[in-house]
């Protein structure tokens, strides 16, 4: 929205400010005042565009570090699924060799019962029998002992490895739930961060283009302000000379007839003027100028309209005395609330 304002603005200020070929000073003055004024709403825009840009690098820095915070998240992800990968290795093998030792359990158990049930189970008068003396029959007897201690501890074995080999199983799955749980939740931090780089990359990218349609708005509308004011220069270098020349023609016309209508020499500071003596020379340089172009003319430089309507005699100022110029101009004036009726008046700053 900023930089299409902005462009509006480019246009606005390449546009010529008047159709005239050759327009007059008071259209110069006035398209050179749409300049400014031009130019003061793109100092405003710039000055709301500095605002945006600095709530831009306040987001920017919160994206970033957010993004900074996302990034230490992710490393501590990284580090706990390769611990979780490496004890899942541990835990298969020990799987493994847990299975591996049951089903060696379970076959020497098969074995022992195997045997057992071939061969009838001896008992104590069996042995005391058969025995050949004391020794033969004490060595019978730790036989049979040993028999049943190994045999136990075939069974008790068995048991303690299938009772480990589901708490590995257990362990393993475990470990699998939180291996799947892990890589999905770097998955979901993965997309937050490539959505938190396309917002700041975009918003980059925006204040960039704004920047660039913002400084050539401005760029024209000086250059635009330049020309103007050089044409008024040079209109106002125009006038001097036409003043200077009319001067000349007036001495001369006043020494071969030695009298004017309302023509007399330039008058300075001292010449009693009814308006700032700065406004006076901007428009006339203190003389009686005949009429110009717009049919302003005398030293106020009054159009006929406005002389007549504020009760001047006959068809122009210059025309006039410089007492009854000094009056109407005094009237138009009205202590200062009509200076706005001199271009000149904001040129020299009076207001």
């Amino acid at each position: 929205m900023a930089a299409a304002t902005v462009a509006s603005l480019v246009a606005l200020a390449a546009l010529p400010a008047g159709s005239s070929a050759d327009p007059s000073l008071g259209q110069l003055q006035s398209q050179l005042s749409n300049q400014q004024a031009k130019q003061q709403h793109l100092q405003n825009s710039i000055g709301g565009l500095n605002n945006l840009i600095s709530s831009l690098d306040s987001q920017i820095s919160l994206v970033q570090s957010r993004e900074a915070a996302v990034e230490s998240e992710l490393a501590n992800d990284r580090s706990e699924l390769a611990a979780a990968q490496a004890a899942l290795k541990r835990e298969r093998r020990l799987l493994a060799l847990l299975r591996a030792r049951l089903a060696r359990a379970r076959t020497a158990l098969t074995k022992q019962l195997v045997s057992s049930y071939e061969s009838s189970q001896p008992d104590l008068v069996d042995v005391v029998l058969e025995s050949h003396g004391f020794n033969d029959l004490l060595e019978r007897i730790t036989f049979l002992k040993s028999a049943e201690h190994q045999q136990q501890g075939i069974i008790r074995i068995t048991r303690l490895a299938k009772a480990r080999a589901d708490a590995a199983a257990k362990r393993l799955a475990a470990l699998e739930a939180k291996d799947r749980r892990i890589t999905a939740d770097e998955a979901l931090r993965a997309r937050a961060l490539a959505g938190m780089n396309s917002l700041l990359s975009s918003k980059q990218d925006a204040l960039k283009q704004a920047q660039a349609v913002q400084q050539a708005a401005l760029d024209s509308s000086r250059a635009r302000g330049r020309q103007l004011q050089s044409s008024i220069s040079r209109i106002e270098a125009q006038q001097a000379a036409a003043a200077q020349a009319a001067q000349a023609q007036q001495s001369q016309s006043g020494a071969s007839s030695g009298s004017g209508p309302g023509v007399g020499p330039a008058l300075g500071p001292s010449g009693g003027w009814a308006i700032p003596y700065a406004i006076v020379l901007c428009e006339s340089g203190g003389q009686n100028l005949p009429p110009n172009s717009a049919g302003a003319s005398g030293y106020y430089q009054i159009i006929p309209g406005t002389w007549a309507g504020f009760g001047g005699t006959g068809p122009a100022a210059y025309l006039a005395s410089k007492a009854e110029q000094d009056a109407v101009a005094a009237r138009i004036y009205n202590g200062g609330a009509g200076v706005s009726n001199w271009d000149c008046a904001a040129i020299v700053g009076i207001h």
